[in-house]
Parts: C-alpha cells; structure tokens; sequence
C-alpha cells in the first residue's frame, strides 16, 4: 500500500493559539487511521485540515500528491468523502433523498436508477433502510449519524466510478450511537479500509481505537505525541501523562490494558 494523504509540518492557529502545532502525518491506502486524545487536543481541527476544509497557517496538507487546497471541487468529491462531527439539514428531505445527495453530481456512466441503487444500498449497509421514507428531522440523532454514514457511503460508491484510490474521513462517527450501531460502523470502515481506501477516524473510545484501527494517532495540545500501532501508542505511561488515568495491565487480548475506574492524583505532600 503507499501514501495516500500526507501532511507535512501542518499548524493551525485560532488567534495567537495553536491548535495544530507541526504536525506530520502519513496516510495510507488500505489502512485505518484512528486520531484519539483528550477534549481540545485538535482532533477534529486536524480532520477539517486533512480533508482541506480550512488552510493550515504552515506546512502542507497533499492527495495524491497534490496540495489538496488546488484540487477543484468536482474532483475533489470523487477522491474522499467527509462525515463531520455534525450536520444540520433545515429542509424537509427524506433519509433516502439525504443518502442520494452523496451520489448526486458526481460520477461517469452513472444513470438516474444507478444512482438510485447506490443510495438504497448505502441505507442498507448503514442499517436505516427502514427509515428511508421518513422526514429525517424526524429522526433520532443516532438515526440521522446513520443517514450521514449512507451519504457518505454513496459518495464513495459513487466517485469509484472515476477514481479507485479514495479516502474517507469520519470525525465521531459513533458518537450518538449505541453499542450494536458503533461497531456495526467502525466494522464497515474496517471494511473499506480492507478492500483498498485510506480511511481516517476522530474516536474517543480507547479500546475500540485500538480494536479496529491499523494506526493511531495520538494528539495532545494540538501536537502528535505519538503514531503508530496500537501496542506502540497504548502505552500506559503515555496515556497516564495524556489522559490523566491510571492504567491497569490485562491479560486478555486483544487489549493489553483497561482504564482504571480512578484517576490518577498528584501524591500529597
């Protein structure tokens, strides 16, 4: 598999702050990137940067080797896919008709019942086919993650008519999810990963992080303290200064660790 995504040196700042600080990361093709941290490491800023939303103040942020910023828009669509932390619709639409924007403008050789198919088959691999004719802001929040997760979905299915190297971008995909639906996802991403697609997460749950992802990325302050496998991130010395947990060795695989109930405390004096 090669790079895929690359960014180089990349910084962002909100006023004299720096949420990214000189981050360098690789993605690769047929693997899954899982971000974790702590609230305001700069996960999901790192994300809006990967998938060339906002401009880093330095460094570069490449698809393909091109500045991902250059890369018109129509293009851009059939290369990579975004599902954002979250995502307001004002307008009466149907889930299904939510699924189909995916595949709507994009695409060659495509026709109208093509792309019809691809948007029922997204709803159904993110288990909402049963809600396809109703009003999405009807919805619960974990039925509306699942319609975006479809839109998405689409979106890809759709683009691999034009480009077969893609990535996927997913900012808490899980996270107004239930236990069933969060590994159904992080299974079908795992699955995408498999067959081929550069595929990156923003997740909190530590020990699905380090279940379903090839490579993590552990941001903290806006820097990447480490990157890696698994085993290599997890450490529980790393996460203890991180996360401010104490960590507890276990036995049983495939995690060597779990969270303690307390955190850790400064000792007393």
């Amino acid at each position: 598999m090669s790079a895929i995504l690359e960014a180089r040196g990349v910084s962002y700042l909100s006023g004299e702050r720096r949420l990214i600080d000189r981050v360098d990361l690789t993605v690769e093709a047929g693997r899954f990137t899982i971000v974790i941290g702590p609230n305001g490491a700069g996960k999901s800023t790192l994300l809006r940067l990967l998938c060339g939303e906002i401009a880093p103040a330095e460094g570069t942020v490449t698809l393909k080797g091109r500045p991902i910023r250059s890369i018109p828009p129509g293009q851009l669509a059939h290369l990579r896919a975004v599902m954002p932390q979250a995502s307001d619709l004002n307008f009466p639409f149907t889930a299904f008709e939510v699924a189909s924007l995916g595949a709507e403008g994009i695409g060659r050789g495509l026709r109208r019942q093509d792309r019809v198919l691809i948007a029922a088959e997204a709803l159904n691999q993110a288990d909402v086919a049963h809600v396809a004719h109703r009003n999405y802001q009807t919805l619960s929040g974990g039925e509306r993650q699942r319609v975006h997760f479809a839109r998405v979905l689409a979106q890809l299915k759709a683009g691999r008519s034009v480009e077969r190297d893609q990535v996927l971008l997913l900012d808490e995909p899980i996270a107004s999810l239930d236990l069933k639906h969060q590994l159904a996802l992080l299974h079908r991403a795992r699955h995408l990963a498999e067959s081929g697609l550069a595929v990156v997460a923003v997740l909190h749950d530590l020990q699905l992080a380090a279940a379903t992802g090839d490579d993590l990325v552990l941001l903290h302050d806006g820097r990447c303290v480490a990157a890696g496998p698994p085993a290599a991130v997890l450490t529980a010395a790393r996460l203890t200064e991180v996360f401010g947990v104490t960590l507890i060795p276990d036995a049983l695989p495939p995690h060597p660790w779990r969270l303690a109930a307390e955190t850790s405390r400064p000792a007393r004096p």
